[in-house]
């Protein structure tokens, strides 16, 4: 009772904040302020990303923090939808600031998930996931030799979500540090592709330009680049990491498992 109790003062504490920055906005009121809520497809995305580019201009360490803390909150709280945030940062900072970024928060908000797992959730953890537990459990015993690698492997071909990694790694013993680039490098190929992508659609303005050979010929840039650490790291797993042959295939989506 007394966990549930602390993480829903923290939990408070945090949506408080947030919510003071989104209403405090600097300067005059403006239309469209409203749009300050994080958005659940790609209209309200491309409402916010309009706003924000505009306000940015004035106000660019204002829509900064903003961002920043929007992020953090949703990766702490293990809160789906990162990727509108991803397209946005490419929209709003461009490809490479972008990118890096995001990939700092990632792990920045990834670790702070895994502490408050650490202090308030072990337990219902493993109460309500039991086998989910021990499936990791068991994968990180067989592979503690290379267990960075492990890591970066359920980043980037995951048997479990990354939420649910987030919340169970202090369970698992896992070395925050190890813990903290495993996520900036093995979510780094998802997040470049999110980035790239908001910042391509930020520069169009017509369907034309959707298929322009200048587009094409970066989306196919952004691909190829993505496929390359997924490749070492899964040549790498087949010859040094532990998997049983029931398990190369299985995939933990929402509760469910999918071969």
């Amino acid at each position: 009772m007394r966990s549930v109790i602390g993480f829903l003062l923290v939990l408070g504490t945090a949506t408080a904040g947030l919510y003071w920055l989104s209403v405090r906005l600097p300067g005059e009121p403006r239309a469209g302020s409203g749009l300050l809520k994080f958005p659940s497809n790609l209209e309200e995305l491309r409402e916010l990303a309009e706003f924000l580019q505009h306000y940015n201009k004035e106000y660019h360490s204002y829509v900064l923090l903003l961002f920043c803390s929007a992020y953090l909150y949703k990766q702490s709280f293990a809160i789906p939808g990162s990727s509108f945030l991803n397209i946005l940062a490419g929209a709003l900072f461009g490809p490479w600031m972008g990118l890096l970024l995001c990939c700092a928060l990632t792990s920045v908000g990834a670790t702070c998930c895994y502490g408050l797992s650490n202090i308030f959730g072990k337990q219902f953890v493993i109460y309500y996931f039991p086998d989910k537990v021990a499936m990791l459990q068991r994968k990180v015993e067989e592979n503690r030799s290379s267990l960075f690698f492990l890591l970066l492997f359920l980043r980037l071909f995951p048997m479990s979500p990354n939420w649910f990694l987030n919340l169970t790694s202090p369970i698992l013993n896992i070395p925050v540090t190890q813990f903290f680039f495993s996520v900036f490098i093995g979510l780094m190929p998802y997040n470049f592709i999110c980035v790239q992508t908001g910042s391509i659609l930020s520069q169009i303005t017509s369907l034309d330009a959707i298929f322009s050979w200048t587009t094409l010929l970066k989306m196919l840039a952004i691909a190829m680049v993505a496929l390359i650490p997924g490749t070492i790291i899964k040549r790498f797993s087949q010859k040094h990491l532990s998997f049983d042959k029931s398990d190369e295939n299985i995939y933990v989506l929402n509760g469910r498992k999918h071969n």
